[in-house]
């Protein structure tokens, strides 16, 4: 739903500092101030002559938007043409993303009570697309966005799908989905990468639930370090990744195998473990192990609903509002707000890295040949 109070006029947003790309590179992100009300903004301009592929997903993410209408559901205030760019006007997420938090503040993890209280507004949120009739497909740090006072919004509805077809649910999708494949890898449940004739449900996205829990926790991405190939594989195989903290590494010693023997964790590998500089010091509870093992379970049947992981015991602790919870924490944190137009660092938030493997086993070698650029870095996009 369009916020009357912001009108479809360029005349009226002065453009500021730009603060991320999106869409390949053929949009890019810009604080701009509202002139009527003063208010900041973020505005996304997209190139229309560039967007011929991307043009149906972009049309999608604008219509899943007017149509969630959810308190943890990035939401955007307008919508027009300007030249030969489409501007989306948007709430300005002053503290960008749970992933910029991590790279900039918190490289060792956020504390589990933070967690919490972020993972049950997600939650919230993906029961609520759930009842939609969607699948959301794109659960991770990245698109899960700050306001200046702590609230959660949860982005990415460029790579949802809608369950609903000739007015009726479906029991399976089997669309592969194709936007930003390859950055969102590491958290694609098994059997959306199987691509077998079974398909998948919303289970899929508790799945990407506990790989998001898991990359906030131990603030590296679960899988992160492999090829595509391997990680594909490794999921397949029913590779479970874990809670950096003291019981799971001591068990980890205790039960080593010799290097050529041993099966890869997926836990990070030794890039995430340089993230973590003292992970025997910490201890995560119980309830907090259980949830990623009921989210992470191989078989989908295996996994609850977003409505039933709202009664796990990690959740029910989260019992106040987010704002209360990561106010103190965000207090130490510059706002986006206090940019200063040029300040940005862009060679240091789209560094691309390349990944190659020719290896080729069943369905599994067919999707990775579709996947076009191989680029696990995923800055705040708003998508």
């Amino acid at each position: 739903m369009t916020d009357q109070k912001f009108e479809g006029d360029s005349r009226h947003y002065t453009l500021l500092t730009l603060i991320g790309r999106n869409f390949e590179g053929n949009a890019v992100v810009h604080i701009a101030r509202h002139g009527p009300s003063g208010d900041l903004v973020a505005i996304r301009r997209i190139n229309l002559e560039k967007m011929t592929d991307g043009f149906v997903g972009l049309n999608q993410a604008c219509q899943f938007s007017k149509l969630m209408q959810h308190e943890h559901i990035m939401s955007f205030h307008t919508s027009f043409v300007h030249c030969n760019e489409l501007w989306v006007v948007m709430p300005l997420m002053e503290h960008g993303s749970v992933r910029d938090l991590l790279d900039r503040n918190c490289p060792d993890g956020l504390k589990e009570n933070v967690i919490a209280q972020i993972m049950r507004d997600v939650v919230l949120a993906i029961d609520y697309i759930h009842k939609m009739g969607f699948i959301h497909r794109s659960i991770k740090a990245s698109h899960i966005l700050l306001t200046r006072s702590g609230g959660i919004h949860l982005s990415g509805l460029r790579t949802a799908i809608s369950m609903i077809e000739d007015g009726k649910r479906l029991k399976a999708v089997f669309d592969f989905p194709s936007t930003n494949t390859v950055r969102n890898l590491p958290w694609l449940a098994p059997e959306v990468l199987e691509q077998n004739l079974l398909g998948y449900d919303a289970k899929s996205d508790i799945y990407s639930v506990g790989i998001a829990a898991c990359e906030l926790a131990n603030g590296c991405v679960p899988f992160s370090d492999m090829v595509p190939m391997k990680m594909l594989l490794e999921k397949i195989n029913g590779t479970t990744p874990k809670l950096l903290d003291s019981s799971t590494l001591c068990e980890d010693e205790n039960t080593a195998q010799p290097e050529e023997g041993r099966v890869d964790s997926g836990i990070g590998g030794s890039r995430g473990l340089a993230n973590i500089p003292n992970p025997y010091e910490r201890r995560f509870s119980s309830h907090f192990h259980d949830f990623i093992e009921v989210c992470l379970r191989r078989e989908p049947s295996e996994r609850p609903s977003a409505h039933q992981l709202l009664g796990h015991p990690f959740l029910k602790q989260a019992r106040k509002l987010s704002s209360e919870v990561l106010s103190p924490l965000l207090q130490a944190v510059h706002p986006l707000s206090q940019l200063t137009e040029g300040k940005v660092d862009e060679q240091s938030k789209f560094t691309v890295q390349h990944h190659t493997d020719n290896s080729e086993v069943g369905n599994i070698a067919d999707a990775v040949q579709r996947l076009e650029a191989l680029d696990m870095v995923d800055p705040w996009t708003f998508d």
